[in-house]
């Protein structure tokens, strides 16, 4: 059973004495993600695993399992995806979070490999993803009034009629011919033993992730037990978990986020997850009584993207009682100062961040929550691994350590990484040598704390100035009408880059351009970096994960400026410009010239050369008559 030792990690040196106390063998003694499940259920069988909230009103029953009811269960469906798919079948899913998500997920890690699925994707990206991954299952929930998800596995399977399809449905659903109900099958199988023999361990496959973070097409990355358990220990560890702890579970299981340090680290030390409604912070329900759940459930750990604690801070506290909350954590993307001051304000307690990849089984750095906290800092490396912050060399290699302060590339080193992604090709500057190239730019103060500066792709770059989005956004997001902030760079035919600030209001609020450039004037020190253009839209695009996505916004930002200049220079205001992310230099413009304005076509390449992205010029064809 996994060692934490007596006493909480609350500085660099309680980490350093963790870490010389005793090997990490010796503490992690588990080999697989089996065993985790073993060792709490064998300490504590009738203690709580989860409680499954269905609507997220406060009256509701909730659905409560023991950590001897969830390893029965997962033995169960292992024994399933065994009897359906053989030898290590790999195990795919479509679900929002539920009890049963959890129970498919580590099922399917037992006997096989699992991959979650984006059920957001489309059709067409998920059987590529599939294919690719050689999947022989997809547990899909069924028919559903508000979720296409079935109807998705159905369009699936139309295309890979050899995949078998188990469908997770209500009590008393009608049959299917040829489709597995999940509930009625693994209530056949046994739940006090494997019925195929040893479970999964060490480096054996565990799962493919897809990720593609907030800039690239999914790429399928691969898990092993082992990265998976020390990620899993390093987390619980940091984050001080302990049987009397309750955490808001609120992400996805789809995401690392959710599986990891709000999933397996949780088990692993025993504590109690309130999963939050199948939607999570998506469910209105849920933020409007959110702190109403937080005192009736003694919520001790409050949990989120900072987007959706930005949400639910704005839901006032009223008489609820949540002094059993202890701290907040967050992670997915950078925290904004403004949402981490309503934390503070709202909840009395830190908000504590958390760094992960995907590449790193979950987790990278925690500022532990038993700390005094950091500001704007993601903590210390795991225990047990190695973060540095590296120089950029001109071919894009990674070169010495960064001095104290100093901006470069956060690389990562320990038995958490990823072997690499299932496709060999897109390993290239990514895993080297075992070292993982995180692409997050950051720096490390004079007691070690690591802050990340912004992805290496999302840093502005103004006539070789390197300007850090997150200092123009952590700005704006200080003013009290904004809701959401997210910088990009402007293409400009001089600098290259401008920096440019789309905004999305809270709902009500009236606030000027002018009034928040002002804003921004006064509170980014660095003058450069005050924005050239502030936008207001209704709302800022974000991943399913609530991390901002920044490829639209760059696009327009780029159509913006290419018709500014087909309109001011050359009188064409009714070109069409279209932009999308992606070629060598990251983005390429096409721009659709009226049929009469062909003899400006190449004055037009000429110009827009002159800018760091692609152009395609094309001549619409002339309407006959």
């Amino acid at each position: 059973m996994a060692n934490f030792g007596v006493h909480p990690i609350k500085s660099q040196s309680d980490l350093m004495r963790f870490e010389t106390e005793m090997s990490l063998e010796a503490r992690l003694p588990e080999q697989s993600i089996l065993d985790v499940f073993i060792n709490s259920a064998a300490r504590a069988p009738d203690a709580t695993a989860m409680t499954m909230l269905m609507t997220g009103a406060p009256d509701e029953t909730p659905r409560q399992v023991s950590y001897r009811d969830l390893l029965g269960q997962i033995r169960r469906a292992a024994n399933l995806f065994a009897q359906i798919g053989g030898t290590a079948p790999g195990v795919a899913f479509m679900l929002p979070a539920l009890v049963e998500t959890h129970v498919t997920l580590w099922g399917a890690e037992t006997v096989g490999y699992a991959v979650p699925i984006n059920f957001l994707l489309q059709p067409e990206s998920i059987v590529e993803l599939l294919r690719a991954a050689e999947v022989k299952i997809l547990v899909a929930l069924g028919p559903h009034p508000q979720l296409d998800i079935w109807e998705k596995a159905l369009a699936i399977q139309a295309q890979m009629p050899e995949l078998q399809l188990v469908r997770l449905s209500p009590p008393g659903a009608a049959a299917d011919n040829g489709i597995i109900d999940f509930a009625t099958a693994i209530a056949a199988q046994p739940d006090d033993h494997l019925t195929f023999g040893a479970a999964r361990s060490g480096d054996d496959l565990a799962a493919y992730f897809h990720t593609g973070g907030t800039t690239g097409v999914p790429k399928l990355v691969a898990h092993t037990h082992r990265s998976q358990l020390v990620a899993a220990f390093g987390g619980a560890a940091m984050c001080g978990y302990t049987p009397d702890d309750v955490l808001t579970a609120t992400f996805p299981l789809f995401h690392v986020a959710g599986t990891i340090v709000a999933g397996l680290s949780g088990f692993m030390a025993g504590i109690e997850l309130l999963v939050m409604t199948p939607a999570g912070l998506r469910n209105p329900a849920v933020v409007a009584n959110f702190w109403q759940l937080v005192a009736d459930h003694k919520v001790t750990l409050v949990a989120g993207v900072p987007t959706a604690l930005g949400a639910v801070l704005q839901t006032p506290l009223g008489d609820n009682d949540i002094s059993t909350v202890r701290a907040g954590m967050t992670g997915a993307s950078l925290l904004p100062p403004a949402v981490a001051n309503s934390f503070q304000d709202v909840t009395g307690c830190t908000l504590y961040e958390i760094l992960g990849m995907t590449e790193a089984s979950g987790l990278i750095s925690i500022d532990p929550p038993f700390g005094k906290g950091t500001s704007g800092s993601v903590g210390w490396a795991l225990p047990y691994t190695q973060v540095d912050v590296l120089k950029l060399n001109p071919d894009g290699t990674l070169g010495e350590v960064c001095d104290v302060e100093e901006i470069g590339v956060i690389a990562i080193r320990g038995n958490h990484i990823s072997p690499g992604y299932r496709d060999p090709a897109h390993n290239d500057g990514v895993f080297a040598h075992g070292v993982l190239n995180s692409g997050d730019l950051g720096y490390k103060d004079a007691n070690g704390c690591l802050y990340v500066a912004g992805r290496s792709k999302d840093l502005i770059i103004r006539s070789g100035h390197n300007i850090d989005p997150t200092m123009i956004e952590n700005a704006l997001s200080t003013h009290p009408d904004v809701a959401l902030a997210a910088a990009v760079g402007l293409p400009d035919a001089y600098a290259g880059e401008l920096p440019m600030c789309y905004v999305q209001l809270h709902p009500e609020a009236s606030v000027s351009i002018a009034e928040l450039m002002e804003h921004a004037q006064k509170t980014i020190d660095e003058r450069p970096a005050w924005p050239k253009i502030i936008e207001v839209i209704d709302a800022i695009p974000l991943t399913s994960v609530g991390k901002i996505f920044k490829p639209s916004l760059r696009c327009d930002a780029a159509k913006l400026v290419v018709s500014k200049v087909l309109t001011d220079e050359f009188n064409l205001p009714n070109a069409q410009v279209g932009a999308a992310t992606g070629g060598p230099r990251g983005l390429c413009v096409t721009v659709t010239l009226p049929p009469d304005a062909q003899a400006s076509a190449q004055a037009v390449e000429t110009a827009l050369a002159n800018y760091l992205f692609e152009t395609d010029i094309e001549i619409a064809p002339a309407v006959p008559g």
